[in-house]
């Protein structure tokens, strides 16, 4: 797309767009959202498929319980565990990278300042335009200017495991406090309604926040939410009630 052509470029100025996120730590901020969501989301669809499923074999509010607790604790470390050695694994590559980087600006300026122009022409630039713009930003920040233009990393971004383990436990934890707390407070005639019920609008929440923040439609997040989530509760369900009637 180009510039209409009655734009007058030169009453314009560089600034960022004051609707668009530019400043630093985006990349971090997308991590914690991405852990935290996917941890609520797993908290209430994952403790909401086994009390269904505990509550379609039994109406023993003991053993609902039970089930529900050890499901949080199982769930809670297995996702801080599991996104701590993803995340780290993420984080290795990119230090290895920057450290190659660093490497070879600093036994190879010239060719890195070349690779660099030739990113930029390839991005639109005429010759002359890109190598003073690869002077010119080497000469700022050259690990900054090459780690972003090469391999698409911000040295002063990097992804923090503890960061998405800890979001990841902590909104797991929260999800699934609702529909334990839900299928156990009330009784046997209204749990499973009110945990439905309870369900589908924290999805719903979580759907919209997830696109809310990371600046995407909430429609298809909250459906695509909302349905997984109750085809995960009725298939339990299903299950306990018929493990139920033969154990």
């Amino acid at each position: 797309m180009t510039l209409p052509d009655e734009v007058d470029v030169s009453d314009l100025h560089a600034r960022p767009h004051e609707d668009e996120p530019h400043a630093g730590g985006l990349n971090n901020r997308l991590n914690w959202l991405r852990a935290g969501v996917l941890g609520a989301n797993d908290g209430i669809v994952s403790t909401a498929g086994i009390v269904m499923g505990v509550a379609g074999a039994t109406t023993d509010r003991g053993t609902i319980l039970v089930a529900g607790v050890a499901g949080l604790a199982a769930g809670a470390l297995s996702m801080a565990a599991g996104e701590y050695v993803s995340v780290s694994t993420q984080k290795d590559s990119e230090l290895a990278l920057l450290d190659k980087e660093r490497r070879e600006l600093r036994e190879e300026p010239e060719e890195e300042l070349e690779e660099l122009a030739g990113l930029y022409v390839e991005k639109g630039l005429t010759e002359d335009l890109a190598l003073e713009v690869a002077r010119q930003l080497t000469a700022h920040d050259a690990l900054g200017a090459h780690a972003e233009a090469e391999l698409g990393i911000d040295p002063d971004d990097i992804t923090s495991p503890w960061n998405a383990a800890l979001a990841s436990m902590v909104a797991f934890t929260v999800g699934a406090v609702l529909p334990l707390l839900t299928i156990t407070l009330f009784g046997p005639t209204l749990r499973i309604v009110v945990t439905v019920l309870s369900v589908t609008a924290a999805l719903g929440v979580t759907g919209w926040a997830s696109a809310r923040f990371g600046y995407g439609p909430w429609g298809r997040a909250v459906t695509r939410n909302v349905l997984g989530g109750l085809f995960a509760m009725a298939v339990t369900f299903a299950i306990g009630t018929a493990l139920g009637t033969h154990i």
